[in-house]
């Protein structure tokens, strides 16, 4: 199962990944999908984010047994220690 969480993202962005994924609630999509598939959505994401910001929390082999991926405009970041992927408020100056 693919997880996705898009914060102020354009509105076609939305409509896309609702034709390959359900949408619970607003920016929250859920869906089970190729690797293959996941992947180009991914990227699609990342190009189209503008001044949002996209979570993405998929299955992975490692210890937790899934991986996250960020991008845009996000006030945590995922940081990797020892193997296993943390989130942490990301300091403010």
């Amino acid at each position: 199962m693919v997880v996705l969480i898009l914060e102020k993202t354009p509105s076609r962005l939305k409509g896309e990944l609702s034709l390959w994924m359900l949408q619970p609630k607003a920016g929250v999509y859920v869906g089970t999908m190729s690797t293959m598939v996941r992947e180009k959505l991914w990227r699609k994401v990342e190009g189209e984010v503008g001044c949002g910001a996209a979570v993405m929390v998929y299955p992975d082999s490692n210890e937790q047994g899934f991986r996250i991926s960020t991008t845009g405009d996000r006030n945590r970041v995922i940081r990797e220690i020892d193997g296993l992927q943390l989130v942490s408020r990301r300091k403010t100056v």
